[in-house]
């Protein structure tokens, strides 16, 4: 399993215009073959701050969705982005039982 996470920033008063822009990304990527999840959203506390998190079947799936991910009106720029891939060899439920 992959595992992609991390933030973005871009300016508060974009934020919005950013986010209605990843809709598409996040619709087509939860059809995709592999994705077990995606979300691209809002941070509660910082006004810039867009958290992203994606989980992969494999990174052969996740490359596949990025070489065909849909085109995409252009976006606010990012300011600074920390994303990162984690390759994860086990996962357990921590909260109750897996949907899964």
């Amino acid at each position: 399993m992959v595992i992609v996470a991390g933030h973005l920033t871009v300016e508060p008063r974009q934020r919005e215009v950013y986010l209605a822009g990843c809709v598409r990304i996040v619709e087509t990527a939860r059809r995709a073959a592999g994705c077990l999840d995606i979300a691209i959203c809002a941070d509660l506390v910082d006004p810039g701050r867009v958290n992203v998190f994606e989980r992969w079947e494999s990174q052969a799936a996740l490359d596949a969705f990025r070489g065909s991910a849909p085109d995409t009106e252009p976006l606010p720029a990012m300011l600074t982005a920390s994303v990162q891939e984690y390759d994860i060899a086990e996962a357990r439920a921590a909260f109750g039982k897996s949907a899964e």
